[in-house]
C-alpha cells in the first residue's frame, strides 16, 4: 500500500502517464501475493507439506521477478522483458503448489 500511496503521489509527477497504470498493476500483484504468503505461513504451520513451502518460495520468485521487473521499467525505462513472464509463471506455480499442498496435506484423525 506504501508502494501504491507514492505511485499516487510522488511519481505522478515523475513517471509517464503511461506508466503509472504498469506500476499501479506490480503494486496490485505484490499486495495479493504478500497476502498469499500470509495463507502459505498459516497452512505451513497447519500442515508441512513440502509443496506449500514451495509455493512460498515461488511466490517470493514471482515478486521479485514480476513486480521487480516491472517497477524498473516504470521507473528507469530498463525492461526485463524475458523475465516478467518467468514471475508470472512462478506466481501461477505458485498457487498450483498451495492448492496441491492443501489437499495433499495429511489430516489428523
Amino acid at each position: 500500500m506504501a508502494l501504491d500511496a507514492v505511485a499516487a503521489h510522488g511519481l505522478k509527477a515523475r513517471l509517464a502517464p503511461a506508466l503509472l497504470p504498469v506500476f499501479e498493476t506490480a503494486v496490485r500483484y505484490q499486495i495479493y501475493h504478500a497476502l498469499a504468503l500470509f495463507a502459505v505461513a498459516w497452512a505451513w504451520a497447519r500442515w508441512r507439506h513440502r509443496a506449500i513451502g514451495a509455493a512460498g518460495v515461488l511466490f517470493i520468485a514471482g515478486m521479485v521477478l514480476f513486480c521487480g521487473t516491472i517497477y524498473l521499467r516504470a521507473l528507469t525505462g530498463l525492461g526485463l522483458p524475458g523475465l516478467t513472464p518467468v514471475g508470472g509463471m512462478a506466481f501461477l506455480a505458485g498457487w498450483l503448489c498451495l492448492v496441491w499442498g492443501a489437499f495433499r496435506a495429511p489430516r489428523a484423525p
